[in-house]
């Protein structure tokens, strides 16, 4: 029996209340698929780690999971813990410490979900945005000088390299052509900034050439927000920078209902280190601890594990069940126009998911 090896750093807010529960949907699908099990070892860094000692993680935290084939990771922040050290310090550490250059954040209208865009356009909505997710403008060069007077300044330099925009546009072509619209929009705002999107362009136009196949636009970033919702129906996969896709990727889950079922995969293509999934919801410190928070984008985001690892057909499973309970409607958390808990949720998906292996046998 293969089993896999998954550090779980649940961090900080409602991320210890969703990959808990993401953790038994995990072990859940395991025993009923009968030919894999999950080993789980959980690390207790984030901000209450910090108020102990200082960081985020042992100055070895990057070293200590990389050995894993996967992480599964809930939120980070804390109101009280400026966002330079929480999000340096742990997840943007581990993301670029392992070189998981691919952010990748599919969006789709589940059963039974509403948008607030018209039934007509919401019902188009199935995107794949492509992330950059190692240099770009979180790249962290820059600094601060002059600090207190009035001549005080503070910079910040986006990065991009031939070799970063070379790969992830391979990937998102790569992604693109096994889907079956075989579209790539690619997102750019080169007409204000000239150095490093014009850049950005000039690297993509080459690799594209590699795509005949593919149906290819361009889109600036600005006007890529108005067509995902005016227009959400001529969008399938998007390649855009750490930055503008972070904002895209927010808008679209959105679009699709909620920030609260948004997933993400940030993977290291090569498998050199493991990739780290998680939800987008962020450590939404307003509801932590009420027993509110949407554990959707969790399972979400390990059915994506799952697939990562090699097991689409248990990952398949585990959307059904994430969409068998969406569309009866009775059992949504808050955010999605319930009135459910995350535990009433989870055990929703794990009887939708208990259901399923009864059948099968």
């Amino acid at each position: 029996m293969k089993t896999y090896k998954i550090a779980v750093i649940p961090a900080d807010g409602i991320g210890t209340e969703v990959i808990n529960p993401g953790c038994e949907v995990l072990e859940t699908i395991a025993r009923a698929d009968g030919g894999f099990r999950f080993e789980f070892t959980h690390f207790d860094w984030g901000s209450d780690y910090y108020r102990k000692h200082g960081v985020m993680m042992p100055a070895d935290g990057v070293d200590q999971v990389r050995g894993f084939d996967a992480i599964y990771f809930g939120a980070v922040g804390d109101p009280k813990i400026p966002d330079a050290i929480t999000l340096w310090g742990l997840r943007l550490a581990i993301c670029q410490g392992i070189d998981q250059y691919a952010n990748v954040r599919p969006t789709r209208l589940l059963p039974g979900l509403k948008s607030p865009l018209r039934a007509d356009l919401a019902k188009d909505v199935d995107w794949v945005i492509v992330r950059e997710n190692s240099e770009g403008e979180y790249a962290g060069a820059g600094g601060r000088a002059h600090r207190g007077l009035p001549i005080e300044v503070g910079l910040d330099v986006s990065i991009f390299t031939r070799t970063g925009i070379e790969r992830i546009c391979r990937f998102a072509c790569d992604l693109a052509r096994s889907r079956p619209r075989k579209k790539l929009t690619i997102v750019t705002k080169s007409n204000a900034q000239r150095h490093g999107m014009v850049f950005w362009d000039e690297v993509c136009r080459g690799v594209i050439k590699d795509y005949p196949d593919l149906d290819i636009d361009w889109m600036l970033v600005d006007a890529m927000t108005t067509r995902m919702v005016l227009k959400p129906g001529t969008i399938d996969t998007v390649l855009a920078s750490n930055l503008h896709a972070d904002v895209l990727s927010d808008l679209a889950s959105a679009v699709a209902g909620s920030l609260g079922i948004g997933a993400t995969a940030n993977l290291d293509p090569s498998r050199a280190g493991p990739s780290m999934f998680e939800p987008i919801h962020g450590s939404a410190f307003d509801i932590t601890g009420k027993g509110i928070a949407n554990p959707i984008g969790a399972f979400w985001t390990a059915a994506m594990m799952l697939e990562h690892l090699g097991q689409k057909d248990a990952g398949d499973r585990l959307m059904r069940a994430i969409e068998e309970v969406t569309a009866r409607g009775n059992v949504l958390p808050p955010d999605l126009g319930g009135n459910a808990g995350t535990r009433q949720v989870t055990d929703a998906v794990l009887a939708s998911l208990e259901s399923m292996a009864t059948a099968a046998e």
